[in-house]
């Protein structure tokens, strides 16, 4: 198989936890910036990647790096890569690109130069003057920046956080990729209880379930790179294949979702048939008030209501206080929670915050803070 640099990239804070996960996966990390993981990989890297990659946003195949400072420039050598290796006589190809800090500024006119240089490439293979597009899709990536031009091409296709799951939402659902870095960042084992009082969609509670039963986050969907040639139907039917033996139907997981909000409840319900997780996961309607933690050293991990999702001040205030109230009286509840909220720290009077990471819901800029618990004994 070919040797490949692959780059998966990332919400700003997480490059983290994508890098563990590629390493993980067992390929050799070679750059770590903002945003972005570069990793070397084969076509099975591709498929394994795009499967088993939960924290990440895509993963892009690196066609060249080089600096541009005119469009000449920009031509001359995206021209000079191999795209005959990885686009066919009938490929369709879509350009899209950014430009920060950069002399070549004009993302249209990049993008049609670009394009441009491709198709002149592919002329070079193909004896062709027209290509017909009617074929799989190649969508071409261009990030400019300080001059700077990265070229890739997108293997994901949608992005990594549409599991296939989610058919009922609600307002302000948080994202796949980020619920699942949540549970990656916090202390939870399948051994141990896992509430969310404010579920919402319910993604908290099935991103943990998934990665509790070892699912794959790709296996229910599929991706544009399958429809490539270059990349062999074996390739992706053993990747799958081993991604479906490698889940654990053994594992007894106590996962519980509440919200006030009935819709809510019914969602996160409807999603979780979807993720064939009904029965690994309770939902409720519940008001957090009203909650009681049972069991030691329960995991909180959850996204509860802000300014951005409601309006009642009072509301955050008594949910802020009961909070207080719970974390006081259990000294074994660890509470790992996100919010944009500035004035959530102050509030929090039980102890100081263990660890806190600011993080992207979207485009709103939250932190994330960790509160441990007592260790439970070793077994």
């Amino acid at each position: 198989m070919a040797k490949l640099e692959l780059i998966a990239t990332a919400t700003f804070g997480l490059e983290a936890v994508v890098k563990r996960e590629i390493q993980d996966l067992g390929y050799t990390v070679i750059k770590s910036e903002d945003a972005k993981i570069t990793y070397i990989g084969n076509e099975e890297a591709v498929a394994r990647s795009n499967l088993w990659l939960r924290c990440a946003d895509r993963v892009l195949l690196k066609m060249g790096e080089f600096r541009a400072e005119t469009f000449t420039d920009l031509f001359e050598q995206t021209k000079a890569l191999p795209w005959e290796e990885w686009i066919p006589l009938d490929g369709k190809i879509v350009v899209n690109g950014t430009s920060v800090k950069s002399k070549l500024f004009s993302i249209s006119d990049c993008q049609k130069i670009i394009k441009k240089a491709v198709i002149e490439r592919l002329k070079e293979t193909y004896p062709v003057e027209h290509f017909p597009e009617t074929g799989p899709l190649y969508s071409i990536k261009m990030t400019m920046l300080k001059d700077v031009a990265v070229i890739t091409i997108d293997t994901s296709g949608p992005g990594l956080h549409k599991r296939g799951y989610r058919a009922a939402d609600v307002a302000a659902p948080i994202k796949e990729t980020l619920a699942a870095a949540m549970v990656k960042l916090s202390f939870w084992n399948p051994d141990r209880v896992l509430i969310d009082p404010f579920c919402g969609s319910g993604t908290i509670p099935i991103e943990a379930a998934m990665i509790g039963k070892n699912i794959a986050p790709g296996l229910s969907r599929k991706f544009v790179s399958e429809t490539w040639p270059q990349i062999s139907p074996e390739i992706w039917k053993k990747a799958r294949t081993e991604a479906f033996k490698a889940v654990r139907n053994d594992v007894n997981l106590r996962i519980y979702g509440f919200d006030i909000d009935g819709k809510a409840v019914s969602a996160s319900r409807v999603n979780a048939v979807q993720a064939g997780l009904s029965d690994d996961i309770s939902f409720r309607r519940q008001a957090f008030s009203d909650l009681t933690i049972n069991d030691d050293y329960t995991v909180i991990i959850t996204n509860p209501p802000y300014g951005e999702r409601i309006g009642e001040k009072k509301d955050i205030d008594r949910i802020y206080k009961d909070m207080n109230s719970k974390m006081s009286a259990n000294g074994t509840l660890s509470l790992y929670l996100i919010t944009a909220d500035k004035s959530f720290e102050a509030a929090m009077k039980f102890r100081k915050t263990d660890r806190r990471r600011k993080l992207y819901n979207g485009r709103i800029e939250t932190t994330y803070y960790q509160y441990y618990g007592e260790k439970p004994p070793k077994k």
